[in-house]
């Protein structure tokens, strides 16, 4: 065991990272939250107005077509990434705030954020 993790698992340290950071993001009816949960093998994204508490568009690899789609699991979530976007822009949402679930920014998670913007959504 590393020293300073005193006995914690990584999704407990995943979800103390993650309550840190939604003290700070707040999705509102202007500036929804585009949230990223991210499993072994897909990618969840939903854009989510917490003032009301729905949730305005969806995505993830889980869906048919993007089942079939070729490529490495950072390529399937960049497609996340733009479906969602342009299911956000469809729905009347320009801006949102990047809520990333206490994940690294950094591979799927990151692949995300370049599809949104790429499908014209600003972060």
């Amino acid at each position: 065991m590393a020293l300073g993790t005193r006995g914690k698992s990584k999704s407990a340290a995943r979800a103390r990272r993650h309550a840190r950071l939604r003290k700070k993001i707040v999705g509102s009816e202007t500036t929804p939250r585009l949230m990223v949960s991210r499993s072994a093998k897909h990618v969840f994204v939903q854009v989510i107005d917490d003032s009301k508490g729905m949730t305005l568009a969806s995505a993830s690899t889980m869906e048919a077509d993007l089942r079939a789609l070729d490529g490495d699991k950072s390529a399937k979530a960049k497609r996340v990434g733009e479906i969602v976007g342009e299911r956000a822009k469809s729905a009347g949402i320009e801006k949102v705030v990047f809520d990333r679930g206490g994940n690294r920014f950094a591979g799927r998670v990151a692949a995300v954020a370049a599809g949104a913007r790429e499908a014209g959504l600003e972060l």
